[in-house]
């Protein structure tokens, strides 16, 4: 999706009555696509990740972390995945380390043939992915300044505390 569809659809989801989940949020459905996630990594990778789900008092819903000998990079990488919409996003173990995901990339610290492997599982399981750049941007939404905690930004609304 471009930057401009993946914009629409955070609009979209966006629900200032519902920061935590979605209106028709199905629990169990979002626990198997997750499950499912995590074993095709874990397949794919040849190695055994990390991960929590059903997080509490948070939009996000789980995450898991593909470890450093995983990698071609050697970096620790998070897929992290949102109650809202089936948002995913793929960044290394550090965030705010760089400035995103293509910074990552220039700095070599994340390889192109490891984002096309996680691209391709959150694609298989129904997830959008939605580049660390565009999730640390200034949030314009409906939802009141004075509801995040920190700094109002498309991260925060959709994979953070509120």
């Amino acid at each position: 999706m471009s930057e401009t569809e993946l914009l629409a659809l955070l609009r979209e989801l966006d629900d200032p009555e519902r920061l935590e989940q979605p209106l028709n949020y199905d629990r169990a459905a979002v626990a198997l696509a997750f499950g499912g996630l995590v074993g095709r990594l874990e397949a794919d990778l040849g190695v055994r990740c990390e991960s929590e789900q059903d997080a509490q008092d948070s939009s996000e819903y789980g995450r898991l972390r593909v470890p450093a000998e995983a990698t071609v990079c050697g970096t620790p990488i998070v897929v992290c995945v949102s109650k809202f919409g089936s948002l995913a996003e793929i960044r290394t173990d550090n965030p705010g380390a760089f400035l995103g995901t293509e910074d990552a990339r220039e700095e070599g610290a994340l390889d192109p043939g490891d984002l096309t492997t996680m691209e391709r599982a959150l694609a298989e399981f129904g997830y959008v992915s939605v580049p660390e750049e565009l999730l640390e941007s200034h949030y314009q939404g409906p939802t009141p300044p004075e509801r995040f905690e920190g700094r109002p930004t498309w991260r925060a609304r959709f994979f953070g505390t509120m």
